[in-house]
């Protein structure tokens, strides 16, 4: 094998023409964020790599959620050996629950990621399907034809992962999403050491590593920042409550709106079921450390004076029916906002959440509240990291080849970028999209082929929610629908009565009811005239009478609402 430029001679992959390739198949989380589900090939079996969700974009007319296309897990489920969950994230553990409706095998993770998956799926009824195993910091474990080692990195969850995979053509390093934050609040640094370690001893064959910030220069500020500004927001309000927004799997950000709590004598509530759930796992594993006597119940902070509470609540993102979303509107059963009142936003918006956050933002104001978020105040910081550390990253591990994973396409593409900057040989880096599959081997890496990858979207209990209900539901938004409901006696051949033209959500240049007329005198001639020409049957009349109202619509206000023809046999 062609040894890279920037490794140094002592460096050798040890890989054998004649040693069995391995792919790494690619489901979801490229050129999105979110969906992040990968896997590996390795002698014929398969280790999926995470499998979470992603939150609906503008497009998406009543979806819930996105899901990846779990296809080709389906198909080949005889094959699965494990699923590696490298973090808590809905992102990447979210999906887990819709997995386990095709397939079963053995789930990895630190005891945080498989408490909060294992929620997940109890809720879901699929308890029965689903074998958690816990591992440790640095813990290796044979899964399969493969060894999988778990090396801790510092993210905006605690207890994440990077996985170093030791397959038949060397050591695939998955970097998990990380920052490499040197004061982490619990310590836990990214293991810097035994990454090196590996690329001096193994080498790092394959590199697949986080591509969220990689336009982002600079090195992304460490979390224990955030801890300084939300001990000074609360000395600067002592005589406010003060409501704290954020994710409830950041238990690092939690821990520090308790200790800021505690240092001015405030009392904690939580609100919202993924909040209340994520503390109480949290300090059962010693991960989130509570004096006793803070944690009160939600019902109790209207017998505490304003100054002496503290809330933590979900919906920093906006959600519809998330707790801050429903202060906002005042329909929250635990909390009439004021102007006694401080609401602190301490997340950055999701890509496609702008304007749900920003109408809350707009609502919590008026309804008297002060609202401080990172456009005000350093209250939040990313998990990810941005270019600096990615560099640091690739100079560390000198991989062979490399794939940038986590982003939207601009992402990746800054990524690849840099990584050549870096020293990695141009043909070594392939800029992969979802649904391919490469191949590593011998000779490099590459793509091969590619499997189903689209967007499975979940409404409700539903998840067979295909494209062109999307469609018909952003027609349905953007142009309205228009109705046309005829009888017709096949027999003698004639109109009997109507046509009646209806309208939901429609409008044209000319009035609505004087369109309505032309488009069913429209519609009648266009059925007389089908009728005399032999069609006697319903289907046939419904087609006639859809083409004769989209083309008078058409025509007349250049507008595309749906069409909907009901024709009856009388």
């Amino acid at each position: 094998m062609r040894q890279p430029e920037h490794c140094s001679s002592s460096l050798v992959f040890p890989v054998a023409k004649t040693t069995s390739p391995v792919r790494v198949i690619f489901l979801g989380g490229l050129g999105e964020i979110g969906r992040n589900c990968a896997c590996l090939e390795i002698d014929g079996r398969l280790l999926v790599i995470d499998c979470g969700i992603m939150f609906p974009e503008p497009d998406m007319p009543g979806v819930d959620l996105v899901l990846p296309d779990l296809t080709f897990l389906r198909e080949n489920a005889d094959r699965v050996d494990g699923i590696i969950l490298t973090h808590g994230h809905e992102d990447h553990v979210g999906g887990l629950s819709y997995l386990l409706r095709d397939l079963s095998a053995p789930i990895y993770g630190a005891p945080l990621t498989v408490g909060i998956a294992a929620h997940r799926v109890r809720e879901a009824g699929l308890a029965n399907k689903a074998e958690f195993i816990e591992v440790a910091d640095g813990e290796r474990r044979q899964i399969g034809p493969c060894e999988v080692e778990f090396i801790p990195v510092t993210h905006s969850v605690p207890s994440a992962f990077a996985t170093a995979y030791h397959t038949p053509q060397g050591v695939i390093l998955h970097s998990g999403d990380f920052k490499i934050d040197l004061a982490p609040v619990d310590g836990r640094r990214t293991d810097l050491a035994r990454i090196g370690e590996i690329a001096k001893t193994d080498g790092i064959r394959l590199l697949l590593s986080d591509s969220t910030n990689a336009e982002e220069p600079g090195f992304t500020a460490s979390e224990t920042t955030v801890g300084e500004t939300l001990r000074r927001l609360f000395v600067m309000r002592p005589g406010k409550r003060i409501i704290v927004g954020c994710f409830a799997s950041h238990l690092h950000r939690i821990q520090q709106v308790v200790d800021a709590a505690v240092q001015v004598n405030r009392r904690v509530a939580t609100l919202g079921r993924s909040m209340k759930n994520n503390v109480e796992l949290a300090r059962k594993l010693g991960i989130l450390k509570v004096p006793d006597g803070v944690l009160i119940d939600i019902t109790e902070i209207d017998s505490l004076e304003p100054g002496r509470v503290c809330v933590l609540s979900t919906g920093s993102q906006g959600e519809p029916m998330a707790a801050i979303s429903l202060m906002a509107a005042g329909q929250s059963k635990f909390v009439d906002l004021g102007s006694d009142d401080v609401v602190i936003l301490s997340a950055h918006p999701i890509p496609g959440n702008e304007w749900s956050v920003g109408r809350v933002i707009d609502e919590l104001h008026r309804r008297g509240a002060e609202v401080v978020h990172s456009a005000h105040e350093a209250v939040h910081v990313s998990g990810h990291a941005k270019r600096g550390e990615l560099s640091t990253l690739l100079s560390l591990t000198t991989p062979d080849c490399f794939v940038p994973v986590h982003g939207e396409y601009r992402h990746l593409l800054h990524h690849a970028q840099l990584a050549e900057l870096m020293g990695v040989a141009s043909d070594n880096i392939v800029l992969a999209e979802d649904g391919d599959v490469l191949r590593l081997d011998a000779k490099g890496i590459a793509k091969e082929s590619t499997v189903p990858a689209g967007y499975l979207y979940v409404d409700g209990a539903a998840t067979d929610v295909d494209h062109g209900i999307l469609r018909d539901r952003t027609v349905l938004a953007s142009e309205g629908m228009v109705m046309v409901v005829a009888s017709v006696d096949l027999h003698e051949r004639a109109v009997t009565a109507g046509p009646e033209v209806l309208t939901r959500g429609w409008a044209g240049k000319y009035s609505e009811e004087l369109l309505s007329v032309e488009a069913a005198a429209s519609v009648e001639a266009a059925l007389k005239s089908a009728l005399a020409e032999g069609t006697h049957d319903i289907e046939g009349l419904n087609r006639v009478a859809r083409k004769a109202l989209g083309r008078f619509i058409g025509n007349k206000t250049r507008q595309r609402p749906m069409i909907v023809p009901v024709i009856v046999a009388t």
